[in-house]
């Protein structure tokens, strides 16, 4: 499957773009005022430890301190047996007060800081060294098993020289010893430049940040299927050129810089894509559809069959449409960036049979999702629950914020609603006897509503409390908000 890597970089804002056959399946968005943190290194230091939930908070100098669990602590201390079948408690391991080096995991997400592990990793191309956890690990996505043995032999021996620990990752796979080796001895360089600039901060501080997201891109998904890398910045493209030629040579043709009169998102057709990204229903190719609903810590997604109606009977329909429904999922997944716990309300099927069609098409469906996900299984009701492991904000929380008219509840109340509210402070505020006139002020189409619809009921309110009631109009409130004067 040809693969492409589209980069529109401008000095406020990065966004990166995967293509696979032309559809855009992966987007990266980076923005100065919203940089991402995952993998940058601090000194922080503890400021709260809290026994009964086994974790800490550690200001790290961002806005909201780090959270740390304590199953994210390698041993700190040589008197602390640290056994990790039997968890040890935290305040053994920790103390208030005590800096110590920590690398963000999980990004701030809603009014959550960062989520910090100790266990410090460091990732190039093919390597993630873990130079405090002497283990060795190889991909899952490499299956071959001589292929599994000869990267097990080859980090065994690498480990062997300085006693760091060794992740293969899975562009690791059939590639030379000697460039491994290479990957191994410039990682190792990079943390021993950490561990100096560590040693010279005395306070909380920053010691290493990541790479920016267009390098980052080529690092995790640069493989043999990307046959091109447009980028649309004169000094991105050089970077790119630069970063292959030093960490992959053969890759270094594919950079291509694109001078184009048409912005490079729209001339390869992924702003359109983006902006089908933030919409909640999804049209499938039959009539049916999907809607997906964002949470702060779910997602729910709802299948619908729409104008579809099918073939020879009902459950061939509901089948086709669930197996559509359950491939377009694993794309917006993996495109939208969703994460959490997911609740897919598949439409209910009758047959056994079906369900596990169903089923299997949306494992299908996410093997070629980095993220890691697990798929729990379907309940009698057609409910699917899974989990997709998220490291930072979707997209559209990313691109979007939330919508100032319903207050990011996704509805706002009717005319309807606001004009009785209105008529029961009314009755509440005219029984007051020195009150003479009561103006309401209100938004221009509540009003509206309110003289074509509910006329009456204000006619009967100055009746019978003998005051009079005026409607003003101020378009500069929103259409839930109103103000009451009262004049004696």
């Amino acid at each position: 499957m040809a693969s492409t890597l589209i980069i529109n970089n401008r000095n406020y804002e990065t966004r990166v773009a995967l293509l696979e056959n032309d559809q855009v399946v992966e987007l990266y968005v980076e923005r100065q005022s919203n940089t991402l943190f995952v993998g940058n290194i601090y000194k922080g230091k503890v400021i709260k430890v809290l026994p009964g939930m086994q974790s800490a908070f550690i200001d790290i100098g961002l806005e909201k301190a780090a959270f740390l669990y304590v199953d994210d602590i390698k041993r700190i201390s040589d008197d602390v047996d640290f056994d990790r079948e039997i968890r040890p408690e935290i305040s053994k391991l920790l103390k208030e007060g005590q800096h110590i080096i920590v690398q963000i995991s999980k990004e701030p997400i809603g009014t959550k800081g960062p989520r910090v592990t100790t266990n410090i990793t460091l990732a190039g191309r093919y390597l993630v060294l873990a130079p405090l956890t002497p283990t060795i690990g190889i991909s899952r996505k490499i299956e071959g098993k001589d292929e599994r043995e000869r990267l097990k032999k080859i980090l065994g021996e690498l480990s062997d020289i300085n006693g760091y620990g060794l992740i293969a990752r899975t562009a690791s796979e059939n590639v030379p010893d000697k460039l491994l080796r290479r990957d191994y001895e410039f990682l190792v360089k990079f943390w021993q430049e950490i561990n100096k600039k560590q040693s010279r901060l005395s306070g909380r501080g920053i010691i290493h940040s990541e790479m920016e997201v267009s390098i980052r891109v080529i690092r995790d998904v640069l493989n043999e299927s990307v046959k091109k890398i447009i980028v649309d910045d004169r000094e991105t493209y050089k970077v790119l050129r630069r970063y292959l030629g030093q960490y992959e040579p053969k890759f270094r043709r594919l950079v291509s810089f694109y001078d184009g009169s048409e912005p490079i998102f729209e001339a390869h057709g992924v702003e359109h894509e983006v902006e089908k990204a933030l919409q909640k229903r999804v049209w499938l190719k039959s009539g049916g559809y999907i809607v997906i609903d964002q949470a702060e810590a779910s997602v729910i997604i709802d299948v619908n069959t729409g104008r579809y109606v099918g073939g020879r009977n009902q459950d061939e329909t509901i089948l086709n449409t669930n197996l559509e429904a359950a491939k377009e999922i694993g794309y917006q997944l993996r495109l939208r960036n969703l994460g959490g716990i997911i609740v897919i309300d598949f439409i209910d099927m009758d047959k056994e049979d079906h369900k596990e069609k169903v089923l299997l098409a949306l494992k299908d469906s996410i093997k070629k999702d980095r993220a890691k996900t697990n798929v729990l299984g379907m309940s009698e009701l057609g409910l699917v629950e899974m989990t997709r492991k998220r490291i930072r904000e979707s997209i559209a929380k990313t691109i979007c914020t939330a919508c100032p008219y319903c207050d990011g509840k996704g509805y706002s109340k009717s005319y309807k609603t606001v004009a009785y509210e209105v008529f029961r402070e009314l009755e509440r505020d005219a029984s007051y006897d020195e009150v003479k006139v009561i103006t309401v002020y209100l938004n221009p189409a509540v009003v509206d509503y309110i003289y074509q619809n509910e006329k009456p009921l204000v006619d009967y309110l100055e009746k019978k409390y003998g005051k009079s009631v005026v409607l003003e109009a101020d378009p500069q409130l929103h259409h839930e908000q109103y103000e009451i004067s009262l004049l004696s």
